[in-house]
């Protein structure tokens, strides 16, 4: 029998096959479709939480961004209000929960973006994004660990910031190109 686990609800239209748990596995590819009978490999993958992430753009067009430090990334990264699924939370929960605890701001009309995986290669993880407007002030409170500076800075720029390669975080580089693309359409 294979070290593994069946997917309820597979993220973005993945086969409910067979997904390794945190650990090493054989699997035999035939599994997920497209393969040969014989075809397997070894398969190694992390089972995180998975998050969401909010492009909260202001009624002057300003979109909210974050200096923050970040251990694992070695300095300050530029980044949208983001964090992890609690639990069994929902991942607009989540949104409305960071946006509020790291940016101060509440937003009346929530959009969803999409959702991607972080690094399907090893992880399972996937981040939705959201996009909040009419935007209202509420109660900022950041965890102890959260070390960021709050920006409000035009849609355009931010999106020039991302495509420069001046911004280094995945989630804000996708987040902010739908953004834009959905305020373009």
């Amino acid at each position: 029998p294979l070290d593994a686990t069946t997917v309820d609800r597979p993220p973005m239209g993945v086969p409910a096959a067979i997904l390794p748990s945190t650990g090493s596995s054989r699997v035999s590819l035939a599994a997920a479709g497209g393969w040969p009978a014989s075809t397997s490999c070894g398969l190694k993958a992390w089972r995180p939480r998975g998050g969401a992430a909010v492009v909260a753009i202001d009624a002057e067009g300003r979109v909210c961004l974050l200096r923050q430090f970040r251990h694992a990334a070695g300095g300050w990264l530029t980044e949208l209000p983001a964090g992890k699924l609690d639990g069994g939370e929902p991942p607009l929960e989540c949104a409305r929960r960071e946006l509020a605890e790291e940016a101060g701001v509440s937003a009346r009309r929530w959009e969803k973006l999409g959702e991607f995986f972080s690094s399907p290669g090893v992880l399972t993880e996937v981040i939705h994004l959201f996009l909040a407007r009419d935007l209202e002030p509420a109660d900022a409170s950041p965890e102890d660990h959260e070390v960021l500076e709050v920006t409000w800075v035009p849609l355009r720029a931010a999106v020039d910031l991302a495509a420069s390669g001046q911004m280094q975080d995945a989630k804000s580089l996708i987040g902010l190109l739908w953004a834009r693309e959905r305020e373009i359409a």
